[in-house]
């Protein structure tokens, strides 16, 4: 059981939730900086017909491993299981150097996305439990300041460290980066009340611990979003060095910054005004920005379009945890959390391979691709709109 959620004027902001928005700046950082370089180094390995794997498998695994990281958040309790997400980082960015072959490079992508698998669910039900419910849209979205600014940063440093020095410099320092996220953890208090000691049969899944039922709706709005950001994470390195944006980081800097901005804004305004209402907005977004980014043919256009995108990204996010806290019962926030994240990696895995197999290495067929997860963003604003006109559920935050 989780604690009980604190008064709506305690305040969350306090020197234990700053220092775990540091650890979610260190472990995004750490292992988004890879991002813009990896179809390139796949390429070098003589992969570049395999790039929509890059993102396909890191999510697939992270994708499998969300019920166990859901059970284990709410058993073995919210910081081992971030520490466990960290220590994988660490661990994948020591073997990119080493698994030199086009096989090794995707076998340890599939194994790196355990770290994606576990940490953020257990950081997303920590962040609830931390805060009042009133106040969980802004919290959510003020505990995703940190990641966002490493999705930012990290890019920009992979792209200029591979630039400057080498691959293996920019795998080295991701490494570091995320062993730093895992030094704080260890200072980070415990909030799961009368947490187990891990033990192998924590491991069994049943079929009922697989999905949290009272996560349907936002998980099926976070798939149909999501698609869109496996295949910006695919293909826009691609598109950046056709308009001749040679840091190819930059792209992604424009859009965590763009999150960035809106996050605190959207957040705040789920509180206020309700869930629903913000996610028809981001949809609407989202939409826009693929439709800019299908036709963009310049640096202006390109920068537009990732800015566009991020606004959305930054609505969404917070918006459908603080959504998917309010729908379940406080002791399965790990189950349901990690059920819709099991649903964002689907949408990612999938946007990156369907994009990759649309796009086939030929730059006119971008327009394709990118229109794609613009009629499925228009697909959620539909069903959003649907479920807002239905019977209004007793939670207005809901709405």
């Amino acid at each position: 059981m989780t604690r009980i959620s604190p008064a709506a004027d305690t305040p969350y902001f306090n020197f234990q939730f700053g220092l775990l928005c540091f650890s979610n700046f260190l472990f995004s950082a750490s292992f988004s900086m890879m991002i813009p370089e990896l179809p390139g180094f796949l390429t070098k390995l003589g992969g570049a017909e395999y790039k929509g794997l890059i993102i396909a498998l890191f999510t697939l695994m992270a994708g499998i491993s969300r019920p166990f990281s859901g059970k284990l958040t709410d058993t073995v309790g919210r910081v081992p299981v971030m520490i466990f997400g960290s220590l994988v980082c660490v661990v994948c960015s020591l073997l990119y150097p080493v698994l030199s072959t086009v096989s090794g490079f995707l076998l340890l992508r599939f194994f790196h996305g355990f770290s994606t698998g576990f940490k953020p669910t257990a950081t997303s039900a920590y962040g609830a439990d931390v805060v009042h419910e009133s106040r969980r849209g802004e919290a959510l979205g003020a505990l995703a300041i940190g990641y966002s600014l490493g999705s930012s940063i990290g890019p920009l440093a992979g792209s200029y460290l591979v630039m400057n020095y080498s691959y293996n410099t920019m795998f080295y320092v991701s490494a570091l980066f995320a062993l730093g996220s895992v030094s704080i953890l260890y200072n980070i208090k415990e909030t799961l009340a009368n947490p187990q000691k891990f033990s192998i049969s924590l491991l069994k899944i049943k079929r009922t611990e697989i999905f949290d039922s009272s996560s349907v709706k936002p998980a099926v709005i976070m798939l149909l979003l999501c698609f869109s950001i496996g295949c910006v994470l695919t293909l826009s390195p691609d598109l950046s060095e056709s308009v001749g944006m040679h840091n190819k980081g930059f792209f992604y800097a424009c859009y965590t910054v763009a999150s960035l901005l809106i996050r605190i804004v959207a957040g705040k305004s789920s509180d206020r005004y309700g869930r629903i209402i913000v996610l028809i907005f981001s949809s609407l977004t989202m939409v826009i920005g693929m439709v800019f980014l299908s036709f963009a043919h310049s640096v202006t256009m390109v920068i537009v379009s990732a800015s566009i995108l991020g606004f959305s990204v930054g609505m969404n996010g917070p918006t459908i945890m603080a959504w998917t806290v309010d729908l379940c019962k406080p002791e399965n926030r790990g189950r349901a959390v990690a059920s819709v994240y099991i649903a964002l990696e689907l949408g990612i895995g999938s946007g990156a391979i369907f994009s990759g197999w649309i796009y086939n290495n030929k730059l006119e067929n971008l327009v394709y691709a990118f229109m794609l997860p613009g009629v499925l963003a228009f697909v959620s604003m539909v069903l959003l709109i649907t479920w807002r006109r239905q019977k209004k559920p007793q939670n207005s935050l809901i709405t």
